[in-house]
């Protein structure tokens, strides 16, 4: 009786143990609700520290669906991973054509007509594959069963495009994607008028059984309006916008499709690899075990820099999704319904330029997040020296300008000050009625651009400092012999010169910054010559070294201690003499 009771007792203790520490130990493994408090670089966590601290404003990167989230195997090849049989040919594999010497005189002519070197894009195989530049661990990413994932619906748009690299185009996104996750191509034709776009293309398409759409518009709409005609004609739950010079890693789609699964109001964009226009060679445009994030300067041109060290600890793998400012603008994908939920792009915006950032600061101002994929890469060619025009031939010589006024009165509140700063001279241009975006604005409860800048883009200024006001801006004439500052045509590190004057703008700014464009312009000892704006270390210090005297008319280098002067014919700096016109300088503003 002593033995049983005593081994009952023992199997009590046993039980108890089990059943309050063993098994829920064991249910953690797999619950997704297991409290992470102690692990504070776990990725929830740091989104949860940033949403505590901003008030909860923070967009959940994880979304209403966390279970579609990819899982990472080691060593356990992914689920869509496809398995390929070596190809030969020329170009395969990313690698450029080169062409006999008496084939170059052609093709020269079809860059001028194309942007690209047509010659040897049409020795290449349409079903060409390219080399992979994807980290090696996305080759281990498991997505979710394609019932579980949106359908595509790609938007290419062209006008007068070369037949080969357009066609590339299409069988590349056909031979890459799951045919079960491709739900239609949309080729959009914005009034192209070359023969080989005509019947030829409608009767070529027919081959893929309905899965490649063409349609035309009656007018040159420009990419901008012919991307929302394609969004509008899309049968898939995503649209996914590509140029029509592209050419797709494998398994590029799925990364993208899965992100949106997890947060439809994600836009995942895809890596863009570089495609040459001179012989199709297909590289990567980023240094290994690195990563980039989309942003601008404040004249809304372009730029990228490293991805700061804080989001840096937001993914457990370094090919995990990441958050962006902005993106470059011809490559993404978005749920269609949140598209058109926050008004596609802005009717206003035309042609090209600046629609990136409105979709960007929209996305993330209205609760949206936009996401760099680094296990999807989409290579891209970038057009060679073209010189046959696409440009409507009534289009708005300063429709960029306008499309960037748009955006900013509509979403960046009083930083849309620096923007005019940086360009004052549009600032009488007419933009237009924004009523419509500012009434979606005001609908979606969006936040302001100080949130953005402050949570999203907080890593900007530290490269792109808010610029300083300028003390004058315009052209710059001298008093005496009526010529003026021209920095058009010569090379970085050459002297700044004068010549006949012809509306070329400067600023010099109150921090004694003198600049034109994102051109700098520094002394050297007797000369003043120009520079990139950027240091060495990629940051725009918006100082400088120049004074201008409103009253004395004159220009002086802080370090030289001395005054731009001009004989008519060259510009130096010499020994300040008030006395002298040919150091005094009248600036005139000038607007478009």
């Amino acid at each position: 009786m002593v033995r049983l009771r005593y081994s009952s007792i023992a199997k009590l203790v046993a039980l108890f143990f089990v059943v309050f520490f063993i098994l829920p130990s064991f249910f953690n493994l797999y619950d997704s609700s297991t409290d992470i408090s102690d692990f504070n670089d776990h990725p929830r966590n740091i989104d949860h520290k940033r949403l505590v601290e901003n008030n909860g404003q923070l967009p959940n990167r994880y979304g209403e669906n966390p279970e579609n989230i990819a899982i990472f195997k080691e060593g356990v090849l992914g689920n869509y991973e496809p398995v390929l049989e070596p190809r030969t040919g020329p170009g395969e594999g990313g690698v450029g054509v080169n062409l006999a010497p008496e084939e170059k005189s052609a093709a020269e002519r079809t860059v001028r007509e194309f942007g690209f070197n047509m010659v040897a894009s049409d020795k290449i195989s349409l079903d060409r594959r390219i080399k992979d530049t994807r980290p090696a661990e996305c080759k281990y990413w498991h997505y979710p069963e394609s019932s579980k994932l949106p359908k595509a619906s790609v938007v290419i748009v062209f006008v007068n495009e070369g037949w080969s690299t357009l066609m590339r185009t299409v069988h590349s996104v056909i031979n890459t994607s799951p045919p079960e996750l491709l739900a239609d191509i949309i080729l959009v034709d914005d009034y192209s008028n070359k023969e080989h776009l005509k019947e030829k293309l409608e009767t070529y398409i027919t081959r893929f059984n309905g899965k490649v759409k063409l349609t035309r518009t009656t007018k040159r709409e420009g990419l901008v309006r012919a991307r929302v005609i394609g969004a509008e004609m899309a049968s898939g739950d995503v649209i996914v916008i590509l140029d029509a010079h592209c050419e797709c890693v494998a398994n590029w789609l799925p990364p993208l499709l899965t992100r949106i699964a997890v947060n439809r109001k994600i836009v995942a964009v895809p890596i863009v690899d570089k495609i040459s226009w001179q012989n199709l060679e297909h590289k990567s445009v980023y240094r290994e075990n690195m990563r980039y994030i989309g942003v601008f300067e404040w004249g809304f041109l372009y730029k990228e820099m490293a991805l700061p060290p804080f989001e840096e600890k937001t993914g457990k793998k370094f090919s995990d999704p990441y958050g962006s400012p902005t993106h470059a603008g011809g490559l993404l994908a978005i749920d269609k319904k949140w598209f058109f939920e926050l008004g596609g792009y802005d009717p206003g915006i035309k042609i090209w330029g600046g629609e990136q950032y409105e979709l960007s600061f929209k996305v993330w101002q209205c609760g949206g997040m936009v996401e760099w994929v680094p296990c999807s890469h989409v290579a891209h060619i970038y057009r060679g020296p073209r010189t046959e025009s696409v440009h409507p031939p009534d289009g708005n010589p300063h429709q960029t300008s306008i499309n960037h006024m748009r955006l900013a009165e509509t979403w960046m509140d009083e930083y849309k000050e620096y923007y005019y700063i940086r360009e004052p001279q549009i600032k009488r241009l007419d933009f237009g009625d924004i009523s419509e975006q500012l009434a979606i604005r005001e609908k979606l409860q969006c936040k302001s651009f100080k949130w953005f800048m402050e949570n999203i883009a907080y890593d900007l200024p530290k490269k792109f400092p808010l610029p300083p006001k300028n003390k004058v801006w315009g052209e710059c004439k001298n008093a005496k012999h009526r010529v003026c500052l021209s920095g058009w045509s010569i090379d970085f590190g050459q002297p700044l010169r004068i010549s006949r004057c012809h509306g070329e703008l400067f600023r010099l700014n109150v921090e004694g910054e003198l600049s034109s464009g994102e051109h700098c312009f520094v002394s050297d000892r007797s000369i003043v010559k120009k520079k990139f704006c950027l240091n060495y270390e990629g940051v725009w210090n918006p100082t400088g070294e120049w004074q201008y005297d409103l009253d004395k008319k004159t220009i002086k280098s802080s370090k030289e201690k001395t005054c731009l002067t001009t004989d008519g014919s060259n510009l130096k700096l010499e020994e300040c003499d008030d006395s002298n016109l040919s150091q005094k300088w009248d600036w005139k503003e000038i607007y478009y």
